[in-house]
């Protein structure tokens, strides 16, 4: 994994929405939470700063953490994040300790490449059509991946890749296709462009509906 990022974490005790309010507003920090493995949950905070830095990579959300706390290092992921609806800052987080030999379970992204390489588009004028951007997997934290590749080269017009159709990296399954292949969903397609009326189509219609319209009826007399 090409991305390293630690993380300073300080205890805390104080709890509840108005000492979370302070501690974001009054001491700049994030409140947040470390729980899991074989300890017990602790209740920690966060520089804002330190963290809104580390989000804006993407790795981040799918990497293997290291926090520091009391002096101490313990490996992390983060498993949830919560955001003011409003200004989409970090207002808590949750990590989960991970152990060497304990597989964990992580939504990583679908990286789709070589598209304008693509047979379907490149010599068969279709286009891309995406239907999910990441997926569930499950591996031990050493084989975590910081996103899947998908290589588009090969695909051809109104071809479908499927979740069974994904080459995983060593060590690494996909949740979905364990409860069978009824699971194993689309993940990308190359159709043709839909074909939009010409404007001199578009005006014949009008015309013809409007000489329709303006037709009169037989006299029943």
């Amino acid at each position: 994994m090409s991305n390293e990022f630690e993380l300073t974490a300080e205890s805390r005790s104080d709890t509840g929405k108005g000492a979370s309010r302070r501690l974001r507003r009054l001491h700049g920090r994030v409140p947040a939470i470390i729980y899991g493995g074989h300890a017990d949950p602790v209740m920690v905070s966060l520089e804002t700063r330190e963290l809104k830095k580390a989000l804006e990579t993407e790795a981040f959300y799918s990497h293997i953490l290291t926090l520091k706390l009391d002096g101490k290092k313990q490996q992390a992921v983060l498993r949830d994040l919560q955001r003011d609806p409003a200004r989409g800052f970090p207002i808590h987080a949750d990590f989960m300790r991970v152990e060497a030999g304990h597989e964990i379970t992580m939504t990583v992204p679908l990286h789709y490449t070589n598209e304008e390489a693509c047979i379907g588009v490149k010599k068969q004028g279709g286009e891309i059509h995406r239907n999910i951007s990441e997926v569930e997997i499950s591996c031990l934290p050493k084989h975590l991946p910081e996103y899947i590749e998908v290589d588009l080269s090969a695909v051809e017009l109104d071809q479908v890749l499927h979740l069974s159709d994904i080459k995983l990296p060593t060590g690494v399954t996909l949740t979905q296709l364990a409860y069978g292949e009824d699971h194993d969903q689309p993940i990308v397609a190359v159709h043709a462009p839909k074909v939009r009326a010409s404007e001199d189509d578009e005006d014949e219609d009008d015309q013809q509906a409007g000489s329709k319209d303006g037709e009169e009826k037989p006299s029943e007399d």
